[in-house]
């Protein structure tokens, strides 16, 4: 049985990547705490953000970012068996997955989880394969286990460094067999795919692999998501220069976007790795590159990235408010015509301001409401 498609509904704007063995039920909460810190210290009112980012923050911008540092700090998270949490024993891995999947119960019973969380699981080529699917099996049984069969409403398995059809088919067969397994819905489990390596954007007959990975996952791809420094380091990029702005990097997300318009799979731009920590000149220089990543993401049409940080989602949310905002300022008068499929951009690019908090709904312009 083929489960529809899951890329409907509301879409987060981020994915919070953070190490299994670091998670919490209550991170989202801590992360929005620190955050708002890390702004109290280092920009406590709107100019001194303006200034620090070196963009326009008025009042009423800034008081939305607070608001959503309390209220949704975190839209997606990531609990990360891969990158993230390193080569370690097979003891420590599992038990890691046990634990991660009883905070997740545990988050579920006190409605602390972000509205969307999953986990990334480890490759499935380069004889990493059984580990993976180990780790996919416990924390998936353990979490229906611990919470009396419950799943998070959305949940995704995230598989890193996709390169052929055959590690999607694997990975879709494990899905369907803990679902039949478990007695969940079909389709409960859906998947994302990582762009880290050039063949999964030109494979050796000279074509973009990409729909046919999209397709071999029998709708239950939600995403795919493009990872900077692995793709940069296989094109043998210098490392000072692995960053989300390098033409490479953009040459990438434009083959993504062109192979996979239309299908409502949501794209993702990659991550910022210069972390926001003290001293204050180190944390403001990430702030800045931070800020210009996601804004170059969201003005290229990639309107999803990931964040690594807790002091990342000031600037994430201060990028993301200020372009969703533009786009309730109407082109219809004046010097520019907007065609019909412009607007239809433009309603969809409203929506998710709406919903991500940037755009009040008495803000959306009369022509532009449902």
């Amino acid at each position: 049985m083929t489960p529809a498609p899951a890329c409907t509904g509301r879409r987060p704007i981020h994915t919070a990547y953070v190490g299994a063995h670091l998670f919490r039920a209550g991170l989202a909460g801590e992360w929005g705490e620190l955050a708002l810190r890390a702004l109290a210290d280092q920009a406590p009112h709107a100019a001194a953000l303006a200034a620090a980012l070196d963009c326009h923050v008025d009042d009423r911008l800034f008081a939305r970012l607070q608001e959503k540092l309390r209220r949704e700090p975190v839209e997606d998270l990531r609990i990360d068996f891969e990158d993230g949490f390193g080569a370690r024993s097979d003891e420590e891995e599992d038990g890691a997955a046990r634990s991660a999947a009883s905070e997740v119960a545990t988050g579920l019973a006190q409605d602390s989880l972000p509205s969307f969380l999953g986990i990334r699981i480890k490759a499935l080529g380069a004889g990493r394969a059984a580990r993976a699917a180990r780790t996919l099996e416990r924390f998936v049984t353990s979490l229906v286990e611990r919470s009396g069969g419950k799943l998070p409403t959305h949940f995704t398995v995230t598989l890193p460094k996709v390169a052929t059809i055959e590690e999607v088919t694997a990975l879709v067969c494990s899905l369907e067999s803990l679902e039949s397994r478990l007695h969940l819905e079909a389709g409960a489990l859906t998947l994302e795919l990582m762009v880290e390596t050039p063949r999964a954007l030109l494979g050796p007959d000279g074509r973009c692999p990409l729909p046919a990975l999209v397709a071999a996952t029998r709708g239950r791809c939600v995403g795919v998501h493009f990872g900077v420094y692995d793709y940069s380091a296989a094109l043998e990029i210098a490392p000072s220069h692995h960053q989300l702005r390098h033409p490479a990097c953009d040459h990438a997300r434009h083959v993504m976007q062109v192979a996979l318009a239309g299908t409502g799979v949501v794209l993702s731009a990659g991550s910022t790795n210069l972390l926001p920590v003290p001293p204050r000149d180190y944390l403001l220089r990430a702030w800045r590159l931070h800020f210009r990543d996601v804004r170059h993401s969201l003005e290229s049409g990639f309107y999803h990235g990931w964040d690594l940080h807790p002091a990342q989602l000031v600037t994430r949310y201060v990028a993301a408010y200020e372009f969703f905002r533009e786009c309730t300022e109407s082109t219809a008068v004046g010097t520019v015509l907007e065609d019909p499929a412009a607007r239809g951009v433009r309603v969809s690019l409203i929506q998710l301001g709406v919903d991500c908090g940037a755009i009040a709904e008495t803000e959306v312009p009369a022509d532009f409401r449902a």
